[in-house]
């Protein structure tokens, strides 16, 4: 995690950041100190990278990279004003000794891919159509040794895949389907039949960015149908307020890049 101490919205790169909204970095902060003691509070360790003045969207760090089985892929980012923190990324996990392998390719790190480690004998989930590039999958494939399923995002308020989906347990998802295109919607249908599927509301609540260790959810407190979806399948919603951080298009899941030795 990396705290939001320079958050600001200075720029519009998705349809959620409204340069003439203010923000309120004492309260996001609040927030994200929230969302960390909460992990915590749950058993989890939590490591922090140090931020970065003048690059304002550090707080998300879900995208600086992809981690699965202690080899690192990446980001490389679509947007200028983003890019650097790609080098802040990459030196946190080359200084901790994970195995990096530097991308070629366009690529927002778990923003758009979400790890299954029991779906089919492991399974990589790879979101395309706004800020990772299709090349990025077959690249990630290669350096990962994971089957890529790409799956094509159509609403451009759904810009990310941890936005319109996220693992719930190592072999399940929670999604909308909305946020798909009409034969990923049905890929989505053949691999997880189980799966809790989110309304519109939920959805844009940023109820879908969510954390999960296969028994308690973090998500967004705004997304209170999405949480009872999940208790009556056996889940502990944990709900959390980040009201602040959804000005910049984010929530739980994008504040958080999960390690996976």
């Amino acid at each position: 995690m990396c705290a939001p101490e320079y958050f600001a919205v200075e720029y519009a790169i998705n349809p959620w950041m409204d340069v003439t909204t203010g923000v309120d970095v004492v309260l996001a902060v609040k927030q994200w100190d929230r969302l960390r003691d909460t992990l915590v509070g749950l058993g989890h360790e939590v490591h922090v990278l140090t931020p970065q003045a003048g690059l304002p969207d550090m707080v998300f760090a879900a995208n600086g990279a992809f981690v699965v089985d202690g080899t690192v892929y990446g980001a490389q980012f679509k947007h200028e004003q983003r890019a650097a923190e790609a080098a802040a990324h990459r030196a946190f996990y080359q200084e901790h000794g994970w195995h990096f392998i530097a991308p070629s390719e366009t690529n927002e790190g778990e923003g758009d891919f979400a790890y299954l480690p029991e779906a089919h004998g492991g399974l990589v989930l790879a979101g395309h159509g706004f800020r990772t590039e299709l090349l990025a999958h077959a690249e990630a494939q290669e350096a990962l040794g994971r089957p890529v399923v790409s799956l094509r995002l159509v609403d451009p308020r759904f810009y990310h895949l941890d936005v319109a989906l996220a693992s719930i347990d190592d072999g399940n998802v929670a999604y909308f389907p909305g946020a798909f295109s009409a034969a990923s919607q049905r890929v989505l249908t053949q691999l997880f039949p189980d799966a809790v599927l989110a309304d519109d509301e939920d959805a844009l609540a940023f109820g879908l960015n969510l954390v999960s260790d296969g028994a308690n959810v973090v998500l967004n407190s705004e997304a209170t149908r999405l949480a009872g979806k999940l208790k009556a399948a056996g889940y502990t919603p944990v709900p959390v307020e980040l009201a602040e951080l959804k000005k910049g298009g984010g929530s739980v899941k994008c504040c958080i890049a999960e390690l996976r030795p």
